[in-house]
Formats: C-alpha cells, sequence, structure tokens
C-alpha cells in the first residue's frame, strides 16, 4: 500500500470519528452534569475523540513521509506550493494537535474515573501522553521559528499550557473536592476546541487553501470553548455547587 492510499484511509477514519465527535460534543455541555445523557453521549464522545486523534496522528505521519503526494491539491497554490510548509503544517503542527487531542481525551477520562483514587490518575499512559504532548508541542515550535509561522508558535503554547496545568493538578497532594470536575471540564472541552478547529482549518483547506492559516477560523474555537470552561467552572464555584448527582465521593 503506498503512502497516499494510507493517507486516504486515514482521513476517511477521522472524517468518520470526527464528524460523530463534532454532534456529540454539545450534548454532555448542555445536558443534566451526571445524568444518562450526559454519562452515555459523553462516553461516546471520548471514544470519538481518541479515535480522532489516533487517525490524525497516522495522517501528519504520511504527510511527513510524502507531502507532495499525500495533497497533490496543495501543489498548484502559492500558499503552499514548497513541499516543506505542506509538512510543517500538515505534518509537524497536525501531529502536535493530535497528540494534544489524545491527552485532554484521555487525561479528562481519567478524572472522572479517578474520581476518588487522586493518585490513581498518575498512571503510564496519562503521564506518558504529558510527555508526548510536551515533545510535540516543543517541536511544533522548533518548526515554526524554522519557517516563520506564528501560528505553530501558538498550537505550542497550548500544548505546554495543557502539560503544564494537568501536571499541576496530577501531583497536587490534597486537590479540593471539586478540582477533578474542573479538570474534566477542561480536557474534554479542550478536546471538543481541538476537534472544532481541524474542522473549521484543515477542512477549510480543500476549498479555500488560504483561509486555512486565517487566525479567525482558529480563534473561534478556542473563544468559544473557553467561554464553556469558565461558565462551567463559574457554575461550580457558586454556594451549593456540589458534584453532579451519583458523582459525590
Amino acid at each position: 500500500m503506498s503512502v497516499s492510499e494510507l493517507f486516504h484511509l486515514f482521513v476517511a477514519s477521522h472524517i468518520v470519528t470526527g464528524a460523530t465527535g463534532l454532534l456529540a460534543f454539545w450534548v454532555p455541555v448542555f445536558a443534566k452534569k451526571g445524568g444518562s445523557a450526559h454519562r452515555t453521549v459523553g462516553k461516546v464522545f471520548t471514544v470519538t475523540m481518541l479515535l480522532t486523534g489516533t487517525a490524525a496522528i497516522g495522517i501528519s505521519l504520511c504527510t511527513l513521509a510524502d507531502p507532495v503526494s499525500t495533497h497533490p491539491h496543495l501543489t498548484g497554490h502559492a500558499d503552499f506550493r514548497d513541499p516543506a510548509l505542506v509538512r510543517a503544517i500538515f505534518g509537524w503542527m497536525m501531529l502536535a494537535l493530535a497528540t494534544l487531542t489524545l491527552n485532554l481525551a484521555w487525561y479528562g477520562w481519567q478524572c472522572i474515573r479517578n474520581r476518588r483514587d487522586h493518585a490513581a490518575n498518575r498512571e503510564s499512559v496519562n503521564l506518558g501522553l504529558q510527555a508526548a504532548t510536551f515533545i510535540t508541542a516543543t517541536n511544533c515550535a522548533v518548526q515554526g521559528l524554522l519557517i516563520g509561522q506564528p501560528l505553530m508558535l501558538g498550537v505550542s503554547l497550548i500544548g505546554w499550557a495543557t502539560v503544564g496545568t494537568n501536571l499541576w493538578f496530577l501531583y497536587k497532594r490534597q486537590p479540593a473536592a471539586n478540582d477533578w470536575l474542573r479538570e474534566h471540564i477542561k480536557a474534554l472541552v479542550g478536546a471538543g476546541i481541538s476537534v472544532y478547529t481541524a474542522f473549521f482549518a484543515f477542512g477549510a483547506v480543500r476549498t479555500f487553501p488560504t483561509l486555512a492559516l486565517h487566525p479567525v477560523l482558529w480563534a473561534i474555537p478556542l473563544t468559544v470553548g473557553l467561554a464553556i470552561i469558565l461558565y462551567q467552572w463559574r457554575k461550580l464555584a457558586r454556594p451549593r455547587a456540589a458534584l453532579p448527582a451519583g458523582q459525590r465521593a
């Protein structure tokens, strides 16, 4: 099987799981926290994010191996005529975002699974994903500097911030009662930001290649996602903001 054929298999998988995640994301956001819909569709969203991130890693590795045959529609476009740019944006940057998505989805899942046993969050996969995210984010920054692409530096900052805040919680000696829930919200909404960013930015490249690097397309999912996180955190900070029914320790 050629690199191009393998690439298209990963893309097909990415589209199916990513589209499912795009739709599933909003149910746990708006459904009653701790309710049946929240739990059931939340699991669907988490699994689709793990599958989508895995497929995105495959896409990025294929792009790194052969940027021209995997993105022939870009070769005639002035903004992406240089294979080094295609490799950097759709290879290295996508690899960083894919690893970040896996990190957020897995971390957010572990936060709720281990809400009664905080030390259990420090398992090998969770810690390994923090290391992988730091490495891919750092590489993304280096590659961005090499081609003069500030957007890649922005992605790296998000990756570093995610790793830093995740490790802060993972090694916190005495978490507050709702800390696990705050981290659960942060991580899974963050995974939603990631998949919507891919949808708006990378999805636009086939029709409007120039828009793939437009800051507005990257800012919209980030702004909406941060608003959701801050709103949910504010609700938790209100008096009598107890853990959802059935989730109290």
